[in-house]
């Protein structure tokens, strides 16, 4: 899977003077970073990728406004039990909520893997979550993600698999499952799995051919294991600058808020969009503060049409826009001025992540960036959903 690092990938296959990758059938490619195109080099490299991928066959191409690449492999079911998935992207890792083992790679290396269809790894040692309990109401499963990144660090889990199970994951959907896998990159993980369950089985009812389920061993040698008990979490910010400085919500609540960002491949399903919806229904977005959405995909766009989640975030003024990544790496559609205070229910705050680097990023889950847009500052969710 790629992106539109599919131009260098392009370049790279070049110089082997192949006519054909190894199997087209396998390669999937979405245009999602920067569309629409944000420059007219931008359109340019758009448009090399849609020759290519004519010329090479490939016809898994989801172009420009279809959605971002995370969640087009998995709810396309592109994506599989127990396969091997290799993407240009680091958050590759998200596809591991179906139970694939999912990881991101460099565009020479892809360009390497689609000459032979094949490649070197390592195989990592595993570290298993084990989460227990139940959310409780304005928690969700960014807040774990959030607080599992504070008790690890951005490297305590260094080319390590995150194995999640516990009693916790059967209550959890495939979207908040794909939450948990996305942010292990944050700690470092080379992937984060769930195993598959009805759940997982559910989600593929109708594409049931060759699903190849593969279940850790009951005597499976964990290198650790981390348990955390969800229950009592509470709503979690983390920020600025890095993803590990979470703290709950009330250690938070009252910095300035300029700019409410709701989307990306780790919160921008229907899901996260009904939860804003929740908090935004009969409220307005404060008159000092942006509120803007980007759903994960087309199919997650009409659904919450559907819904009427998407009126409800209108009405209450914020910003639909189009299906993609956008605002998340700063390429356009939301990019921060110096000085200015976004928080954010994607997975990345770094210093110039989102524009200026003398901005400030905050992250937190939907509910919590709705109640922040609400009140123009950072907000407990959970007083407006009472």
């Amino acid at each position: 899977m790629s992106h539109e690092n599919t131009f260098l990938i392009g370049k790279s296959f070049a110089s082997f003077a192949l006519a054909y990758p190894w199997d087209p059938s396998k390669i999937v490619i979405v245009l999602d970073h920067r569309t629409p195109a944000n420059t007219a080099t931008t359109a340019s490299v758009h448009a090399h990728i849609r020759a290519l991928v004519k010329e090479y066959g490939i016809e898994k191409f989801f172009d420009a406004g279809e959605g971002i690449c995370h969640q087009i492999i998995v709810e396309e079911r592109l994506v599989r039990p127990g396969q091997l998935v290799l993407g240009t992207d680091s958050h590759t890792t998200t596809a591991g909520a179906v139970g694939a083992f999912a990881t991101g790679i460099g565009a020479t290396e892809m360009a390497g893997v689609w000459a032979t269809g094949s490649l070197w790894l390592r195989v990592p040692r595993t570290i298993q979550i084990e989460l227990s309990g139940r959310l409780s109401t304005g928690s969700y499963a960014k807040d774990v993600a959030l607080d599992l990144t504070r008790r690890l660090g951005p490297s305590g889990a260094d080319y390590r698999c995150l194995e999640f199970a516990g009693d916790a994951i059967p209550s959890m959907t495939v979207s908040s499952r794909m939450v948990l896998t996305n942010m292990a990159m944050e700690a470092g993980a080379k992937a984060g799995m769930v195993e598959p369950d009805v759940v997982t089985t559910d989600w593929y009812k109708g594409h049931e051919a060759n699903l190849d389920v593969v279940l850790s061993d009951k005597d499976a040698n964990y290198e650790d294991r981390v348990k955390m008990d969800i229950s009592g979490l509470p709503p979690m910010v983390s920020g600025p600058h890095k993803v590990e400085h979470a703290k709950s919500v009330d250690k938070m609540e009252g910095i300035r808020v300029d700019q409410a960002f709701i989307g990306t491949c780790t919160n921008g399903r229907l899901e996260d969009l009904l939860a804003a919806a929740r908090v935004l229904k009969g409220r307005k977005v404060h008159p000092g503060c942006r509120l803007i959405v980007a759903p994960a995909s087309r199919k997650v766009l009409i659904e919450a049409i559907g819904k009427e989640a998407a009126q409800t975030i209108i009405a209450a003024g914020g910003t639909i826009l189009p299906p993609g990544c956008g605002p998340c790496l700063g390429s356009h559609e939301g990019v921060l001025g110096a000085g200015e205070v976004c928080i954010s229910s994607s997975n990345r705050n770094f210093r110039g992540r989102m524009g200026s680097d003398e901005a400030e990023i905050y992250l937190a889950s939907p509910a919590t960036v709705a109640a922040s847009a609400v009140e123009g500052k950072i907000t407990d969710p959970r007083r407006l959903l009472v």
